[in-house]
C-alpha cells in the first residue's frame, strides 16, 4: 500500500475509527496523518498503514492552516 502525502484516507481502527484525515508525510514504515481538529498539522498521528483505508480524494497539506485542512475534509467527506 503506497500512501503518499495529500492523500485522503480512512482510519479502520483505533479511537479515530471511520474518520477522514489527510496523510501529511511517512515515518519510516508508519504514515502521520492529520484531520486539523484532534490531531493538527504541527502534531499528527502517526499510524499503521494496514490501519488506512485508502480513498481516491486528494487535499493540499502544505502550506495551509488547520481550519483549511478541516474545511476541505468536510467538503470532501460531503461529496461521497
Amino acid at each position: 500500500m503506497d500512501l503518499v502525502k495529500g492523500m485522503v484516507v480512512i482510519s479502520r481502527a483505533g479511537r479515530d475509527k471511520g474518520s477522514l484525515l489527510a496523510v501529511v508525510g511517512t515515518d519510516g514504515d508508519f504514515v502521520l496523518v492529520a484531520d486539523g481538529k484532534e490531531r493538527p498539522l504541527a502534531r499528527p498521528k502517526k499510524k499503521n498503514p494496514k490501519h488506512l483505508a485508502r480513498t481516491d480524494m486528494r487535499t493540499e497539506t502544505d502550506g495551509i492552516s488547520d481550519k483549511a485542512l478541516r474545511r476541505a475534509l468536510r467538503e470532501l467527506s460531503a461529496k461521497g
